[in-house]
């Protein structure tokens, strides 16, 4: 068991000019230039931004460079094991110069199940249409619905998709608990498939290769 993680103390007024961050908020000095806070607004939103990717490429590096025990650092922070998991396999499935910084970490994630053509192909309608989550949620899920019905929705000229159908029987409660995960990945139910079915052979291997 990995010790507490430090808690940062409260956020208290600091020496003149000196911009604190704690957590529980942002500590500013009176005197402080427009240009200034302008330039802390822009580092913050970027912070935001990025954070995500970032943690997913931290996780990859911690599972490569350290196996076996980056399970203890991870236990030493307040995130949430489960949505590292998420962040590092979207992290895996976009190298870093395939992230379009037009574009949200949500974006890269509700296509991160498809191949890498139809991933650029949804990713750059994105982009153009200037397009929220959830309107390309939307329109993906409604492009897969039409292919798996036998009429051509859009895609990449060169789709090299494979198609597996698999019929799954389950409970309405084991349905309703994987809906909302899938919500709170900001993923469709048929992505959010993926990705589990995806960790859980990945995590599989991983054991035997310890095992053996």
């Amino acid at each position: 068991m990995g010790s507490s993680p430090t808690r940062p103390e409260p956020a208290t007024a600091g020496p003149a000019g000196l911009v604190r961050l704690s957590g529980s908020g942002l500590v500013l000095p009176r005197q402080l230039p427009f240009e200034r806070w302008v330039s802390i607004g822009l580092q913050l939103s970027a912070v935001c931004t990025s954070a995500a990717w970032c943690l997913g490429d931290w996780l990859v590096f911690g599972e490569s460079a350290f196996a076996g025990r980056y399970g203890e650092a991870i236990g030493q922070t307040s995130l949430d094991y489960q949505t590292l998991r998420n962040y590092a396999w979207v992290a895996r499935r976009f190298a870093l110069s395939r992230r379009r910084d037009t574009l949200s970490f949500g974006h890269h994630a509700e296509v991160a199940a498809l191949a890498e053509p139809e991933q650029d192909f949804w990713l750059r309608k994105a982009e153009e249409h200037r397009w929220p989550v959830k309107r390309l949620r939307r329109e993906v899920r409604t492009s897969l619905t039409e292919r798996a019905a036998g009429r051509p929705g859009p895609s990449p000229e060169d789709d090299d998709l494979v198609t597996l159908r698999l019929r799954i029987r389950m409970s309405e409660s084991q349905l309703e608990t994987c809906r909302a995960a899938a919500d709170r990945a900001s993923l469709t139910i048929e992505n959010w498939t993926v990705q589990a079915l995806e960790r859980a052979a990945c995590q599989e291997l991983s054991e035997h290769r310890t095992e053996t």
